[in-house]
């Protein structure tokens, strides 16, 4: 065989190697590029809304923090998930019926160590229910944030005060994420500043399909979606991706589900244990 035919093999060869290298760290990249969102932090970890909760969840690799917003008596915007106090602290009643210093002086972490006696931690006694505020001025203007407006319609004006407290701390909005599944609380918040990102969660309660005109109409405001992962299947995903929306499921707390939503090919996914989906996306 001439010598030239066989450096000719052997550079096809090799060229062959670079672009399967290539396609291997092009898959790779894709993978990475799964937002792993720690949902109210590393909420199966620690009391969820909680700046413990929300730190431990950066600590474990969770791309976003996630907070809801509820608002106080003397419009204040909190990070806590529910309408009501009861859940999540030692009061009782509906945040709307307190002000912020009432809030204040809640336990915010003892639930979690009578409910979750295996991952009690001293430490978590006491802790404080958070403002958005706080959060701003804990993780800074360039933390991933993604926050979502709780039931807006019982809080007039929570879409400009976060837009204040957006503008006020200088969050950057290449890195902001707004969901709700409130359609008119997004077109509101596109009203007031386009330049933020809007995520469109969807809830259903029986196995779902999203039709050209739901995808289109979405289209219109957002830049992604945000269904129950439960009630999704892989045309549901494909079907948003290849028109060009995000998906973000909720809430995915199981090994084998996250790597079959992977494999369906969601662009992020949900989860109180952002350590687990870390682990799984590392693996791949």
């Amino acid at each position: 065989m001439k010598k030239g035919f066989i450096a000719t093999i052997g550079a096809f060869a090799l060229s062959m190697t670079v672009i399967g290298s290539g396609f291997s760290a092009i898959a790779a990249e894709k993978e990475k590029d799964i937002l792993n969102v720690a949902h109210r932090g590393a909420s199966g970890h620690a009391p969820e809304h909680t700046l413990t909760s929300y730190k431990m969840g950066e600590k474990m690799h969770g791309d976003y923090i996630e907070v809801d917003l509820q608002m106080t008596k003397d419009g204040e915007l909190i990070a806590m998930h529910d309408e009501t106090l009861d859940r999540t602290t030692n009061g009782t009643g509906l945040v709307k019926d307190y002000t912020l210093k009432e809030i204040k002086d809640l336990d915010a972490g003892s639930w979690f160590n009578e409910k979750y006696p295996e991952k009690a931690n001293p430490e978590y006694n006491g802790l404080k229910v958070p403002t958005l505020e706080e959060v701003f001025q804990t993780f800074g203007k360039n933390a991933n944030y993604y926050i979502e407006t709780k039931s807006p319609a019982v809080y007039p004006g929570m879409e400009e005060k976060l837009s204040e407290l957006v503008d006020k701390y200088r969050i950057n909005k290449d890195m902001l994420l707004v969901q709700s599944f409130s359609s008119e609380s997004l077109l509101k918040m596109s009203k007031i500043d386009p330049s933020i990102k809007l995520v469109q969660l969807m809830w259903y309660t029986s196995p779902a399909a999203i039709s050209d005109a739901e995808i289109q109409a979405i289209k219109q405001y957002a830049v992604g979606i945000g269904p129950n992962s439960g009630m999704i299947d892989k045309e549901y995903v494909q079907k948003t991706v290849q028109n060009g929306l995000e998906i973000h499921p909720y809430t995915v707390n199981e090994k084998e589900e996250m790597q079959k939503l992977i494999e369906w090919g969601v662009t992020g996914i949900f989860t109180n244990f952002p350590d687990l989906l870390h682990e799984v996306k590392k693996g791949r």
